[in-house]
């Protein structure tokens, strides 16, 4: 692929797209190539979504983000094939994992805090990843790390497609993406918020037999409450239901759910600097200090 990539064995198998080991000539290194089917090549809207994820991960580099390398197109057959080139992330997704039960609460507490980090790092580039759930992250020795910014949005975007679709799952849509605003980090946290309670607890907070009936109670409905866990520490349990709030401006940042999380798990996590502009100096200013000097 590209005259560089040589692809050794399948990892993986989806409907637009598969995953092969590969090894790198140039650099002389082991990555993974997602290779999209010659038909979701010719398709526009898939074509974008590959391309997107591509550019949205190539934007910022984090420990608990999977790193994206490189994407182009390449004859295979005859026939048009775009590719993906990233880490290869060696480990177990998360839905397999919480699918057997609840996680400790300690697991947990990790997880999410690194998953929380991980945003952190895409929302201060202006990125909001709009699929955050259990089958985009991927436990590996190092740690959680977030897969897939294949529906990323630059913040402030509209965060619907033209005919009005959303992107993303269900089950983790944050109850103001139903009114069609614009696209906003507010909504990852309240997504991990979900996370974070399904791997607490094994299930989800809101149960409903449709997708509309999941929609409506992400609106209306409130959380069912966490069950009495063992060494559970308060704060942990208080800040899950803050990031279910109903109004984004009563959810934590990114940032904050980070340091709060693994804080509570005695975990450190990568979180970007929260920088504040110090006051300019005016001339004014300036020598009435030196006069007091």
């Amino acid at each position: 692929m590209g005259g560089r990539y040589r692809l050794q064995r399948k990892l993986g198998q989806g409907g637009m797209a598969t995953v092969w080991q590969a090894h790198d000539e140039v650099l002389d290194r082991t990555v993974a190539v997602k290779l999209l089917t010659p038909e979701h090549t010719a398709d526009p809207d898939a074509f974008d979504r590959a391309r997107n994820e591509a550019r949205s991960g190539a934007r910022f580099a984090h420990p608990n983000v999977v790193s994206v390398y490189d994407f182009g197109t390449s004859k295979r057959s005859g026939r048009g094939t775009a590719y993906l080139v990233m880490e290869l992330v060696e480990g177990q997704p998360l839905d397999g994992v919480i699918r057997s039960g609840p996680l400790d609460w300690q697991v947990a507490g990790r997880v999410c805090a690194e998953v929380a980090a991980g945003l952190a790092a895409a929302h201060t580039h202006g990125i909001v990843h709009r699929d955050v759930k259990p089958a985009n992250v991927v436990l590996t020795s190092s740690g959680a790390k977030i897969l897939d910014f294949g529906v990323a949005a630059r913040t402030g975007d509209p965060d619907h497609l033209p005919d009005g679709t959303l992107l993303g799952t269900p089950a983790y849509l944050a109850p103001e993406r139903l009114d069609r605003g614009p696209a906003t980090p507010a909504a990852d946290v309240y997504a991990l918020g979900v996370l974070l309670y399904q791997c607490l607890t094994g299930r989800l907070p809101f149960h409903a037999d449709t997708d509309e009936g999941v929609l409506r109670a992400h609106r209306d409905a409130v959380p069912a409450p966490l069950p009495t866990i063992a060494g559970l520490p308060a704060e942990l349990a208080e800040i899950c239901a803050a990031s279910l709030a109903k109004l984004p401006e009563s959810r934590p940042t990114s940032v904050a759910l980070a340091l709060i999380l693994s804080a509570a798990v005695d975990v450190p996590v990568h979180v970007p600097p929260v920088l504040h502009p110090r006051p300019r100096t005016t001339q004014v200013q300036a020598a009435a200090t030196l006069a007091i000097r």
